[in-house]
């Protein structure tokens, strides 16, 4: 048995520590990362989460397996329910849903997420697929946690988002409260690089990845950001919480969210 793990099971095992038990959380298409993360946080430290599929919604599935695409119909498999899509964002309205996951190939210090245009609409340089419910979800969910891979790139963590899809903490329109949005916004951000948090609505570096130092963060990203005064390595994941990842995911599907050069980095037990 190898004491190594790599990246993708640690990025995993950080994205599950943002779940607290007995919650409702929800995560969007094509996540797979998330969806790991979820069943993780299920079988570990939140037994009594419940969890919503996010292209199927179904409510706490047992799958034997992450499939390749986020509307299969095997990550259905063992749930309680299949939620209706219109049920999903009446809960979500009431206030009823407690976490959502949310990434973004754009995130700005605030924590508004773009994926929908680069480059800004009417004329963008690359149209997105845009953010489905995403908008509407972001706005009255309770908290979100945001996560992204592309943060070395220096193009994810930006000033500010060409156009704003899911709402951060405060646009120029003004803060969420102002908007008359009851939501929390976001609480933690995780990228490949480290952890942030949001304790006065804007993003603060929490954690870094063992590899990582506080340079590489500062030179990838595109805003300034204040620095938590105990700043430390994230918490090195359990042996049981390795071989978990590996056994919710034997496919190895959240590996596809990372490019090929981060997939190389590896930790030791």
């Amino acid at each position: 048995m190898t004491d190594r793990f790599g990246l993708d099971e640690l990025f995993v095992v950080e994205l599950a520590r943002t779940i607290r038990d007995a919650e409702v959380v929800f995560h969007g298409f094509g996540s797979p990362c998330a969806t790991v993360a979820m069943h993780l946080a299920k079988r570990t430290h939140a037994p009594h989460a419940m969890l919503i599929e996010g292209a199927t919604y179904a409510v706490n599935p047992s799958p034997s397996f992450i499939a390749p695409t986020s509307n299969d119909h095997s990550l259905k498999r063992g749930s309680a329910y299949s939620m209706r899509f219109e049920e999903a964002f009446d809960m979500s309205i009431r206030g009823d849903m407690d976490l959502m996951f949310l990434s973004g190939i754009q995130i700005d210090p605030h924590g508004n997420t773009n994926v929908t245009a680069v480059g800004g609409m009417p004329s963008p340089k690359v149209k997105l697929g845009g953010g489905g419910g995403g908008c509407n979800m972001s706005a009255t969910i309770g908290r979100l946690t945001l996560w992204t891979t592309n943060h070395r790139s220096g193009r994810c963590l930006v000033e500010a988002c060409d156009f704003i899809t899911d709402i951060g903490h405060r646009t120029p329109e003004g803060a969420r409260s102002e908007l008359g949005y009851p939501g929390g916004g976001p609480d933690v951000l995780v990228t490949e690089l480290g952890v942030f948090d949001y304790p006065e609505g804007r993003a603060r570096l929490r954690r870094l990845f063992p590899d990582v130092t506080l340079g590489e963060v500062t030179a990838a990203t595109g805003f300034e950001f204040a620095v938590a005064p105990d700043l430390a390595p994230v918490q090195t994941p359990s042996r049981d919480q390795i071989d978990l990842v590996r056994a919710i995911d034997p496919l190895e599907v959240r590996r596809r969210e990372f490019r090929p050069a981060e997939l190389e980095r590896s930790f030791t037990l």
